[in-house]
């Protein structure tokens, strides 16, 4: 990482999406977290374990950190893995409680 990622949630998720840990990504979650990614909205454990799988696990994402803010819980990291056009740039912005209770993904 070429950033400091201040906020232990958000460095889990980075460390759980880069080793593919399915499990491990979907425990940051609760019950009640939104996801918000390619102007879909993933509410809850079932369709946010769907996204996990769909947008992390299954095209291998990889996650270079290029920029944390942690006055507004924002990552900036460029996505590689198995799709077309990598790496791009995504800027993920964090709501978090004890978990990530909401987390949007935009291109950066």
């Amino acid at each position: 990482m070429s950033a400091a990622i201040t906020e232990s949630l958000v460095a889990s998720f980075v460390e759980a999406t880069n080793t593919h840990e399915a499990e491990a990504l979907a425990g940051l979650f609760g019950p009640e977290s939104v996801v918000i990614d390619d102007n879909t909205e993933y509410r809850g454990a079932t369709q946010i374990a769907q996204w996990i799988q769909d947008h992390q696990i299954a095209p291998k994402i990889t996650l270079t950190v290029v920029d944390y803010d942690p006055s507004s819980s924002t990552l900036t990291a460029n996505a590689n893995g198995d799709f077309p056009g990598g790496p791009l740039p995504f800027s993920f912005r964090f709501t978090l409680t004890d978990i990530i209770e909401r987390l949007e993904v935009t291109p950066a």
